[in-house]
């Protein structure tokens, strides 16, 4: 399997597409605004305690108080509450827990009274982010996850992933973290972690614990609600979490953060820094590799399979609702059963992308065309769960039921990806009608006269569709040319084959969208 990452970067952000043998499977978007990412760990306080829902309600800057449930909180929360207290207080001095004597831990069917107090200040790492009217979902069970292991302070326990299945590579690990790892300090190893030597898990656990450190360094002076700590950027996250020796290419077209990204993927795997590569194309990054045109088809409410079948996808509040149609899709009725066998199949594959793509988390039901065989059920069922198996969020498939629905629930930390494919004409805004086409070239210069004369912008660029650009361009003496010796400054045009005809946009030297 081929694996490519293409990462469009903008004045706003970046966005991230991941795609296996050149189909995209999951996209990302990385907003510079976004200050509440999975992984932050802020100085929450206590705004109101829950008894009813044994849970409270936490201050950590964002507009809606964040969720903070007691199963949590951690066994070992009192440990991290003592040692905020001791720290703010100026009497605890170690960057460790080396001397620091660690409480019992919270018994698992306690209440939050018990632990908790209005106005208290607690450490607290952002679980889930907003989502629609909900504020983050919190825990205080803090870890710092690295490349090869996940540090865990208030613990000395080792845990390795199941997914390494030798008893020898097992026990070497486990020896090699035991050797290294200080103490009070419990240690998560990874599965990309198999076969990795001393040094690099040694570099790997050093790291983690310089962010314990500047945690720790950081927390007496932080005021309540606000970023202790914070978790690298989601392009790192994804490199961090994902990178193995399957990825061929990872094409950025921002200069600044191909370096980052090259300096990045040096330090933690030195051998794949050959396929760092930037965009040089003029045409726009996800263009070039035709993400663009596999969002548009993707994210609809209908989404067509290369068979001729097609999934409807229904989002509710409750849940998420994906029926299969076998479409043009037709066989005798001796050959029924097989065919929809074959379509519900495709189907699986298909969905298993979509959760993915769209990030699409809660309860999922899906409705399969009804299969008579209890073999094929059982078939359809395990051909699910290993395309799901790709699947990096948590989840839980149920087998099909008598109806032939199959329900699966997927977590969620973050907001589900959500693309508006069907747009309003930008030529008619939706009456049905346009302005004349030989008024176009009049439309453009009337808001070149605004930008340039009144607003006096410099270095502007016109983005319109193919045709225009090939007619404001044609000639020597072009229209281009006309408007260099009218406006005196050069205004480059460029063409985007998305735009509708007669639609047009203005952009800055800053390629920032000015808005008329």
């Amino acid at each position: 399997m081929i694996k490519e990452l293409i990462i469009d970067s903008s004045p706003n952000g970046a966005t991230i597409a991941l795609l296996q043998d050149k189909q995209l499977v999951e996209l990302h978007k990385e907003q510079i605004s976004n200050n509440y990412t999975v992984g932050d760990i802020y100085l929450g306080r206590i705004k109101k305690l829950m008894p009813g829902l044994n849970a409270a309600f936490v201050d950590v800057g964002y507009e809606k108080d964040a969720f903070l449930h007691y199963l949590d909180l951690g066994p070992q929360v009192q440990s991290l509450l003592k040692l905020t207290k001791q720290v703010r207080g100026g009497s605890y001095k170690s960057k460790l827990l080396d001397s620091l004597k660690l409480d019992d831990d919270i018994s698992k069917g306690g209440k939050i009274s018990e632990v908790l107090v209005k106005n208290q200040l607690v450490p607290v790492q952002i679980a889930k982010e907003p989502i629609s009217t909900k504020g983050p979902r919190l825990s205080s069970d803090l870890s710092i996850a690295g490349r090869y292991v996940v540090l865990v302070p208030f613990s000395d326990v080792i845990s390795i992933s199941k997914k390494i299945k030798s008893n020898t590579e097992r026990t070497r690990l486990r020896k090699i973290v035991e050797s290294i790892k200080p103490k009070n300090f419990g240690v998560i190893i990874r599965t990309v972690s198999e076969g990795k030597g001393v040094s690099e898990m040694q570099k790997d656990l050093l790291d983690l614990i310089s962010k314990w450190e500047a945690f720790v360094t950081r927390l007496p002076t932080v005021e309540p609600g606000k970023k202790v700590l914070g978790e690298i950027g989601r392009t790192s996250t994804i490199l961090r979490d994902i990178l193995n020796p399957d990825f061929q290419n990872i094409y950025l077209n921002d200069p600044s953060l191909f370096e980052e990204v090259k300096s990045y993927i040096r330090d933690i795997s030195p051998d794949l820094e050959s396929i760092v590569k930037l965009h040089k194309h003029k045409e726009p990054i996800f263009e070039h590799y035709g993400i663009d045109k596999q969002i548009k088809g993707a994210f609809g409410k209908t989404v067509n399979l290369a068979g001729g079948a097609y999934l409807v996808i229904e989002h509710t509040e409750a849940l998420h609702v994906i029926d299969v149609n076998s479409g043009n899709r037709t066989a005798s009725k001796e050959n029924q059963e097989e065919n929809a066998f074959q379509v519900n199949k495709e189907a699986a594959k298909e969905i298993a992308r979509q959760l993915r793509l769209r990030d699409m988390g809660g309860i999922v039901v899906i409705d399969f065309i009804d299969m008579h065989k209890p073999t094929n059920r059982k078939e359809l069922f395990d051909y699910l769960r290993a395309e799901m198996a790709h699947d990096r969020a948590k989840h839980t498939i149920l087998p099909p039921s008598k109806f032939g629905l199959v329900q699966i629930t997927r977590q969620r930390v973050r907001p589900e990806m959500n693309i508006v494919t069907s747009e309003v004409c930008p030529a008619c805004h939706g009456t049905g009608t346009i302005r004349p086409t030989v008024l176009l070239i009049d439309d453009i210069e009337n808001n070149f006269n605004y930008i340039l004369l009144e607003q006096n912008e410099r270095g502007i660029t016109l983005c319109v569709h193919p045709y225009i650009e090939a007619y404001i361009k044609k000639g020597l003496f072009n229209i281009q040319r006309k408007w260099y010796f009218k406006y005196h400054q050069w205004i480059k045009v460029k063409s985007n084959p998305a735009y509708q005809i007669t639609e047009f946009h203005f952009f800055s030297s800053k390629d920032e969208e000015i808005k008329l």
